[in-house]
Parts: C-alpha cells; structure tokens; sequence
C-alpha cells in the first residue's frame, strides 16, 4: 500500500480540476492511502531564489507560511500526483509556487518514487499541455522517478463541464490501477 500526496492546483473549489482529482482518489484509495493537498487551502509564497535553505538548520525556508505543512505532507509520501487547470499553457501559479518552493535540500528526505500528472484545460489545440509535459519529464528524469501515467483534459471551460466527458471515469480506472 502507498501513500499518494495529489497537489491540486486549482484555487476553484470543486470545479473541473476538483472533479478529476476526486475521481482519481476514489479509485486509489481502494489501494492506497490517499490525501489530497489544495492549493485553495493552503498560503505559499513564491520561491525568491536566494537558497538560505541550503544553510538554514533543518534546510528550513525563511518564509513563515504553509509550506512547511506541505514538507511535513511530502516527506511522508510515496507517490506524487500533481494536478492543474491549465490557463495560458502552464500549470496554475499557486501550484507552481509549490513546486518551486521545492528547489530545497529538504526534498532530499522524500522517498517519492512515482509521479503522475492531472491536466485539465479549456482549449482545443493539440499542443496545449505540451510545454507541462516537458517540465513533467525534465522533473522525471532529473529525480529518477517513475513516470505512473497521465489524464489529460481538453474542453473543459466552465465548472462541470467535466462531467460530459469520460475523463472521470479514465481518472478513477487511473487511480484503480495504482497499487
């Protein structure tokens, strides 16, 4: 049994990207321990690169906000699944100050092993979470870790759109799966 820590990245509660996150745990948790990490509840700030983590004990941020709760979260988990709305071809900005607030010794102490990937977006175009995907394998390759599987979603503009399409059914089947 794994313990699966999903970062979702929207700021919306229970819209399309809530939706594929919550069908995805409905089918992993049958499985595995399962939480759910939202950016909507969390206050982080952005990484402003000045590496005090690198000296500081314990390789603490000298930022005071929620993201040593997220370490704590991290620290613990054998799988990460990183979801996101996808608004100008990117995850979303709350998200991404997560992830590189993660440029840290800290995560050295992580014994994450797999990644997975959760998109949703409004467009159509066939290239849209092609520039995601690529920092999606950069971070793969970077930390040797194991690629467990994508759900990509276009056509999903307006909360609930989700819901006409098979998407969650694929996220939960997808979630089913991890074992």
């Amino acid at each position: 049994m794994s313990r699966i820590v999903i970062l979702s990245g929207s700021m919306r509660k229970n819209g399309n990207t809530d939706l594929l996150v919550n069908a995805f745990a409905e089918g992993a948790i049958n499985n595995n321990i399962v939480e759910i990490v939202s950016v909507a509840d969390y206050n982080v700030n952005p990484c402003i690169g000045c590496n005090s983590c690198f000296t500081r004990e314990g390789n603490q941020c000298f930022q005071d906000d929620n993201m040593t709760e997220i370490y704590e979260k991290l620290k613990s988990a054998d799988m990460l699944v990183i979801a996101s709305p996808v608004y100008f071809y990117g995850i979303s900005a709350s998200l991404k100050a997560i992830i590189d607030r993660l440029h840290t010794p800290m995560r050295n102490k992580f014994k994450i092993k797999k990644l997975a990937l959760l998109l949703v977006g409004a467009a159509t175009l066939p290239n849209l979470f092609d520039s995601i995907i690529l920092q999606y394998q950069l971070v793969l390759d970077f930390f040797n870790l194991e690629d467990a599987g994508m759900i990509l979603v276009r056509e999903v503009k307006d909360k609930g759109d989700i819901k006409k399409t098979k998407s969650l059914e694929d996220a939960y089947n997808f979630g089913l799966s991890i074992k």
